[in-house]
C-alpha cells in the first residue's frame, strides 16, 4: 500500500535576510565602485597613494605653517612660511569690489544680496510662487541692479518717475529727484564683476540657446539658414576672438552716440558665445525626445507651439540637464578671459595686487591664486550638485 504524500503549507512569511556584507552596505559599495575590476583596483590604489602623498604637505602649507595675521608681507617672506592668508585678508575688499568707491560699497552689497535671494527663491524646488520670482528676477531686478551699481542717469530717472506715478509714491519721487551718483564701469572690478558676467551669460544663454535650437530645426528657410550660420560661425572660433570682435568691431556698426559701454561689449560677446553652445546642447535634447511623444501630441490636436511648449521642450531640457550645467560651469570659468579686453575681473584684481611691494613674494602670490581656485571651485561644485539634485527629482517619473 502506497504511503500518501504530505504537503507542507507555510503559515507565515519567513523573515527577509540582509544581503551579505560583500554585496550590500559600505563594503558592497566599495567593491562595486572601487574594486570591481583589476584596472579599477589599480587606479583606486594609485589615487589613494597620491592623496596620501600630497595631503600632508598641502595641509601643512595651507593651514599649519600659514600666516594668518600680519601688517605686511615680511612674515610671509620668512623661510618656511606657508600660505599668506594675511594678504588675502588685507586685500579682500579690493578682490571683491575692485576700485569701486569705498563709500558706495553698500550698493554692491545690496545688489548681490537681492540677486542671491531671488536666485534661491527661483531655484529652490519646493518654494511657491515661482512665477512671481521669475518676474522679479528677469524683469525688475536687472533695472534695479543697474540703477544701484551704475547710478541714475536721465533714463533711470524717467523709469523711477514712471514707477512713482504708477504707485503714487512720494518716496520714489524723492528718490528720483535726489538720485544716486553715477559710478563708471571703469571702476568696477573684482568678484562682483565676475559674478555679473557669469550671471548675464547664464541668464541670456539658456533662452537664446532654446530659440536658436528651434530656429535651426525650423521649416522656414531663412530662419533656419540664419541660425545655422550664426551657430557654426560663432562656435567655430575661440571665445577670445569673440571678445575681441565685440570690443573692437561692435562700436563700428553703431553711431558714436550709441557706442556700447566698455563692460557691455564683453557681456554681449560672452552671452552670444554661450548661447550658440547652449543651442547645440538643446538640439541634442530635442532629437532625443521619442517620436511617439510628437505623434501622441498631434493625435490630441495640439498646435505646434503648444506641443513644443508642453510636450517636447520639458522632456528635452530634462534630458540634457548635465550638458546645460556643464555649459554653465565652463562659462563661469571662462569669465576670466574678459580681463584680456580690459575688464577688471577677479583674477585681474589678484594679478594687480600681487605687484604691491608691501606684499611681494612667491608664497604671497601663490596664496592669491589658491584663493581664486577655491572661489571658482565652490561655485562650480555647487552648480554640479544642484544639477544632480534636479536630475534625480525630474527622473522619478521616467523610472520603471
Amino acid at each position: 500500500m502506497a504511503t500518501p504524500r504530505r504537503a507542507f503549507v507555510r503559515s507565515e512569511f519567513s523573515p527577509s535576510l540582509a544581503p551579505p556584507l560583500s554585496v550590500g552596505g559600505p563594503f558592497g559599495w566599495v567593491r562595486a565602485n572601487l574594486f570591481n575590476s583589476a584596472l579599477s583596483s589599480i587606479l583606486t590604489l594609485a589615487s589613494i597613494a597620491f592623496i596620501l602623498w600630497i595631503t600632508p604637505g598641502l595641509v601643512r602649507w595651507l593651514l599649519i605653517d600659514a600666516v594668518w595675521s600680519a601688517p605686511d608681507g615680511d612674515a610671509c617672506r620668512a623661510p618656511g612660511s606657508g600660505a599668506c592668508w594675511a594678504y588675502v585678508r588685507a586685500k579682500i575688499t579690493f578682490f571683491t569690489y575692485g576700485a569701486y568707491p569705498r563709500d558706495a560699497l553698500w550698493r554692491v552689497d545690496v545688489t548681490l544680496a537681492m540677486g542671491a535671494a531671488l536666485a534661491v527663491w527661483l531655484l529652490w524646488p519646493d518654494w511657491p510662487r515661482k512665477g512671481v520670482a521669475a518676474i522679479l528676477f528677469f524683469a525688475i531686478y536687472p533695472h534695479v541692479a543697474f540703477i544701484l551699481l551704475h547710478g541714475m542717469g536721465d533714463g533711470s530717472r524717467a523709469v523711477v518717475n514712471a514707477a512713482a506715478g504708477v504707485f503714487n509714491s512720494e518716496a520714489l519721487r524723492d528718490f528720483a529727484r535726489d538720485g544716486i551718483p553715477i559710478i563708471g564701469t571703469h571702476l568696477w572690478g573684482g568678484i562682483f564683476v565676475s559674478l555679473l558676467v557669469a550671471t548675464v551669460g547664464i541668464v541670456v544663454s539658456l533662452p537664446m540657446g532654446v530659440l536658436l535650437a528651434l530656429g535651426r530645426q525650423s521649416t522656414a528657410p531663412f530662419i533656419r539658414f540664419f541660425c545655422i550660420v550664426l551657430i557654426e560661425v560663432v562656435r567655430g572660433v575661440p571665445l577670445i576672438t569673440v571678445l575681441f570682435m565685440a570690443n573692437t568691431m561692435l562700436p563700428l556698426f553703431v553711431p558714436d552716440a550709441w557706442t556700447p559701454d566698455r563692460l557691455l561689449r564683453p557681456l554681449i560677446g560672452v552671452a552670444l558665445f554661450a548661447s550658440v553652445y547652449m543651442a547645440e546642447v538643446v538640439r541634442g535634447g530635442l532629437q532625443a525626445v521619442p517620436r511617439g511623444q510628437l505623434e501622441g501630441a498631434m493625435a490630441l490636436g495640439l498646435t505646434q507651439s503648444r506641443m513644443m511648449r508642453l510636450i517636447v521642450l520639458p522632456q528635452a531640457l530634462t534630458i540634457v540637464i548635465p550638458g546645460i550645467v556643464n555649459s554653465f560651469i565652463a562659462l563661469f570659468k571662462d569669465t576670466t578671459l574678459v580681463a584680456i579686453v580690459g575688464v577688471f575681473d577677479f583674477l585681474r584684481a589678484i594679478d594687480t595686487q600681487r605687484l604691491d611691494p608691501a606684499w611681494n613674494g612667491p608664497t604671497i602670490s601663490t596664496t592669491g591664486y589658491a584663493f581664486a581656485a577655491m572661489f571658482y571651485f565652490v561655485f562650480c561644485f555647487a552648480m554640479s550638485r544642484y544639477s544632480l539634485m534636479m536630475e534625480r527629482r525630474l527622473a522619478h517619473g521616467r523610472k520603471r
